[in-house]
């Protein structure tokens, strides 16, 4: 018996995906039209920037122009196509906000299983590490990491990860603890399965659902905390085309009168970051039993 239910700990690696589209698609759930609004974003990133005009072409006979037929969200000082620009910064923002999220959920995944698997003084010592990280002002902790690594995207990708990661290893945490003394993890123990062993073929795969769900969550927090940084200075450096970027560069002209600057790129911001939590949300309800229909 011990051996058959261990035998079926490594198939829960590969039927995740399975389990992820059958709780999506099952009849009458309608979670996959959740999704659909997240796939338009994504394929704005990808192949969008393939048919706008060039957003680094200035045109100087068309300075700070309103919103027309020519140009959909208008142009700035120098003529630049804002609707350009504002579609390239698209692809910008999802790669950063996906670079630092993957980051940050395999440090803090790896951190919250040692510490929920070990238990005892080992798990208290963690979860200290864990909580000091989390007293700090987090976007002052990114500023501060930027600060001291550079103005570059990689920067504002590494300073994003860091301060992602106590959250992932809290959630890892709590997953892996709960499953530790399970029958099938007792089974593998008894069958000469190492730590090592039990953490990644068995208890990391039954996390997954929920480090997914909290992954698509946390990609509109990472989105908005890079525009942030770059808003400030701090980020992506103009004349790059990105959401903090751009918003900073137009929020000076809202006294003026030229309102589009800015208004645009802050509203494409608050539409992604509204897809994402949509499609984080719904994520999560699939994976949970009180919410099937």
């Amino acid at each position: 018996m011990f051996a058959a239910l261990v035998r079926c700990a490594p198939a829960r690696v590969a039927v995740t995906l399975s389990f992820v589209l059958k709780r999506c698609y099952r009849p009458g759930a309608r979670k996959l039209r959740a999704f659909l609004p997240l796939a338009g974003l994504l394929a704005v990133a990808i192949v969008g920037p393939s048919f706008v005009a060039d957003p680094s072409a200035p045109d100087v006979a068309h300075t700070l122009s309103q919103p027309s037929l020519a140009h959909w969200f208008g142009t700035d000082a120098i003529g630049r196509d804002l609707f350009a620009r504002v579609v390239v910064a698209t692809r910008l923002d999802l790669s950063i906000a996906l670079g630092a999220v993957g980051l940050a959920a395999l440090a803090g995944s790896v951190f919250g299983a040692a510490s929920g698997f070990a238990g005892g003084r080992v798990d208290r010592l963690l979860q200290r590490v864990v909580d000091v990280l989390m007293a700090f002002p987090l976007f002052v902790v990114a500023l501060a990491l930027v600060a001291v690594l550079g103005n570059s995207v990689n920067s504002v990708v590494i300073a994003t990860a860091l301060i992602n990661i106590p959250f992932y290893a809290r959630l890892a945490r709590a997953e892996i603890a709960t499953r530790r003394e399970a029958n099938y993890v007792r089974a593998a123990r008894l069958l000469g399965w190492s730590d090592t062993r039990i953490l990644l073929r068995i208890l990391l795969p039954a996390a997954l659902p929920a480090l997914c769900a909290q992954m698509t969550v946390n990609l509109g927090w990472a989105m908005t905390n890079s525009a942030g940084l770059s808003f400030l200075g701090m980020g992506v450096r103009p004349p790059a085309a990105e959401w903090g970027v751009l918003v900073g560069e137009g929020a000076p002209y809202m006294m003026t009168g030229q309102w589009w600057l800015a208004t645009f790129p802050s509203l494409t911001l608050a539409l992604a970051v509204f897809l994402l939590n949509g499609a984080g949300d719904r994520l999560r309800d699939a994976f949970d039993p009180a919410h099937d229909d």
